[in-house]
């Protein structure tokens, strides 16, 4: 097992085999164009677990700095792919994600999960430690 974070195209369009799974709305070349403005503009990383040669699950989160939070780590996307699920996967990519906050000196993780998805929240709360501690609320416009 190998996590390798993906900064080129090539890397971010073999994640997509597996991100669409989560991010259903997007086709692949919308979601390469927000993955590249989102490394460019808000410091987005994106990274891979594999499984031998497979690419297994992937997580994309980014540095953020905020009154309430302070300086902490946004995790914007963790998926592990249908065929893969429930073998601790998800679990590896957050540690990463928490190795790599702490050693870049973020003093928190976070993240934000719909409402309709139960076992995730289960896994965040029991599984990684997570508090539920706020709402998030979303207008169209």
């Amino acid at each position: 097992m190998e996590i390798k974070e993906l900064t080129t195209e090539q890397a971010w369009r073999e994640a997509y085999k597996v991100m669409r799974q989560l991010r259903v709305h997007l086709d692949e070349s919308g979601y390469l164009e927000l993955v590249k403005e989102a490394v460019e503009v808000d410091r987005y990383h994106l990274a891979a677990l594999y499984e031998g040669m497979k690419m297994v699950a992937v997580v994309g989160f980014k540095p953020m700095t905020t009154l309430y939070y302070g300086r902490f780590v946004w995790v914007c996307d963790l998926v592990t792919d249908e065929h893969s699920r429930s073998k601790g996967y998800g679990e590896q990519l957050l540690k990463f994600v928490h190795q790599w906050a702490e050693q870049h000196n973020f003093s928190s993780v976070a993240l934000s999960s719909g409402l309709q998805r139960q076992d995730a929240h289960r896994f965040y709360q029991k599984r990684m430690g997570y508090s539920k501690v706020s709402y998030v609320f979303k207008k169209e416009l």
